[in-house]
């Protein structure tokens, strides 16, 4: 039994991930916004003393869909700067022996060859939506590095590509695609309205495909090279919408509004090294994950009357 402490525990990827390290057998610390402020070194030393913990999974993170972005770049920066550098330091000042770091796959340059390589990773500049975010966790990444060649700190540095699943955020404020799409699709009658022309690409990763691969990398991995978590099937916002709208059985109009912006023109990862490093493969077809997640938004619809 490992004493783990998950920071966003409480959050999407984290509730998945901490159910899976229980049911594993692992004495498992939630830290929670509500009792440590991240972006508060006092709070994040509080933390650590706290958790006493072996093996620290760093997944809190301020993030949103491309309006949350453009309406926060100033407080997304700095949030996730400010709470990746103290877990840092707090993580070399209690000799903690493992912490897995989860950037985004946001970091990579707008116009990056696809599939997204590790390589590529400084070849360019993000997307300008999200790039206050995007550069924030890749400026964690350097310190991580930096970390282990000055104090050997085993941190590693994992890149997940988009996630979705059950208990995703579906605030249409602050949602990513899929879970606005499914609640828009679920909720409306005659027609939908999307952001942008529906021609960018993306990948999608289902919430306990992405968790395998982070305990996978906790177990195997303690190298200093950032490494991709992708399911490797890229596909159109407008295919993907037409999916939902199949899985939803939603059959309305859809229309698209292309002032608005769509984002990095493609997005999709190269996720080999992965798969060599610590065998790390996606295992859930997109439209099997989608219908999960429609499954699971319609009884939370249903368990609070709305």
């Amino acid at each position: 039994m490992t004493r783990v402490l998950v920071t966003g525990g409480g959050g999407f990827l984290g509730s998945h991930l901490v159910e899976r390290l229980e049911r594993d057998g692992h004495d498992v610390v939630v830290a929670r916004s509500a009792d440590y402020d991240l972006t508060s070194m006092e709070d994040v030393a509080r933390m650590f003393d706290d958790a006493e913990a072996e093996l620290v999974f760093h997944l809190a993170a301020e993030v949103g869909g491309i309006g949350a972005n453009r309406a926060n770049p100033g407080r997304y920066w700095y949030a996730n700067l400010t709470m990746g550098a103290h877990v840092l330091e707090q993580a070399r000042l209690h000799e903690t022996p493992k912490l897995v770091i989860v950037g985004t796959v946001c970091s990579y340059p707008k116009f990056a060859a696809v599939p997204f390589s590790e390589s590529d990773l400084w070849s360019g500049y993000p997307e300008e939506t999200n790039a206050p975010y995007g550069v924030a966790k890749k400026a964690i990444l350097v310190g991580a590095q930096a970390y282990r060649e000055q104090y050997g700190l085993n941190s590693i540095f994992l890149l997940p590509t988009n996630l979705y699943g059950p208990r995703d955020n579906f605030d249409l404020e602050s949602s990513h695609v899929i879970p606005a799409l499914i609640r828009k699709m679920v909720d409306a009658e005659d027609e939908v309205f999307l952001w942008g022309d529906g021609s960018p690409t993306r990948e999608f990763l289902y919430v306990e495909d992405c968790v395998d691969g982070l305990a996978q990398a906790a177990e195997r991995y303690d190298g200093p090279e950032p490494v991709n978590l992708g399911a490797e099937k890229e596909i159109s916002i407008r295919v993907l919408a037409e999916l939902v709208a199949e899985v939803t059985g939603y059959t309305g109009r859809i229309s698209w509004d292309p002032t608005k912006p769509g984002g990095q023109p493609r997005r999709s990862v190269d996720a080999s090294h992965a798969r060599e490093l610590f065998g790390f493969e996606a295992r859930t077809p997109l439209r099997e994950g989608i219908e999960r997640t429609v499954a699971w938004y319609r009884s939370a619809v249903a368990r609070v009357g709305r």
